[in-house]
């Protein structure tokens, strides 16, 4: 019911355009979707326009190439998102995405994006990794001061999960962040799990600022939040 009512709001909305900018969306070169290009055709037809048989065996064939382009564009997007961890022997040892999403998450932004880093260097990709590190330093002075801001600036007795707890909006905005990342930078690397020594210090290490909270600064304030 989603799709054809998707489809019913589509037609109303190219049904305002004239023939000749429907005739554009017939041409090869068209961007527009294969079911744009599908209620273009129809509604010209529903217009009076008259296609050949060449011309309708073209537009069937744009839609066919839009849709196995579209079809390509899901399985490749699947691919990125899946974590492609291995027993294969030769691949290399990285810190597992779901080690480094859990520290982003429980233990800080820091603690994942050091770890993602850590991955970047071992794979030689220093510039992006020294890029993951500014940015987790970064990331965690605007949570600092966001989470103050917020608090100072929240309203009586307002209802808004976010509002009462920013803690939670930066953990779980870093944690999307964390995973945007590794699609991007790790894309689909097979590999496999390294120690856990390493994400074990770094999380030792964050739960004992965040325990001492210098100043009121914590690396993952939501670990504060739990400890409570």
């Amino acid at each position: 019911m989603p799709i054809f009512l998707s489809a019913m709001v589509q037609k109303k909305v190219l049904q305002k355009l004239t023939n000749p900018e429907l005739e554009r969306y017939l041409r090869e070169d068209s961007r527009f979707t294969p079911e744009a290009v599908y209620l273009a055709a129809e509604i010209l037809e529903e217009r009076g326009r008259i296609f050949t048989d060449n011309e309708k065996s073209c537009t069937r064939e744009l839609i066919r190439k839009k849709k196995e382009t579209e079809n390509h564009k899901r399985l490749e997007q699947e691919e990125l998102q899946k974590d492609h961890i291995t027993e294969d022997p030769g691949a290399i040892r990285l810190h597992s995405r779901e080690v480094i999403m859990f520290s982003g998450l429980c233990f800080g932004f820091i603690s994942g994006a050091v770890l993602l880093s850590l991955n970047l260097f071992k794979l030689k990709k220093y510039r992006e990794g020294a890029g993951v590190i500014f940015l987790g330093i970064a990331y965690t002075v605007i949570q600092y001061f966001g989470i103050l801001f917020i608090y100072e600036t929240r309203t009586t007795g307002e209802t808004k999960v976010f509002n009462r707890s920013p803690e939670l909006l930066f953990a779980v905005t870093g944690f999307l962040l964390l995973y945007l990342l590794w699609i991007e930078s790790i894309k689909k690397l097979p590999y496999r799990k390294d120690s856990l020594l390493i994400p074990v210090i770094i999380v030792l290490l964050s739960v004992f600022l965040s325990y001492m909270n210098y100043y009121g600064y914590s690396p993952s304030y939501l670990f504060v939040i739990l400890a409570r």
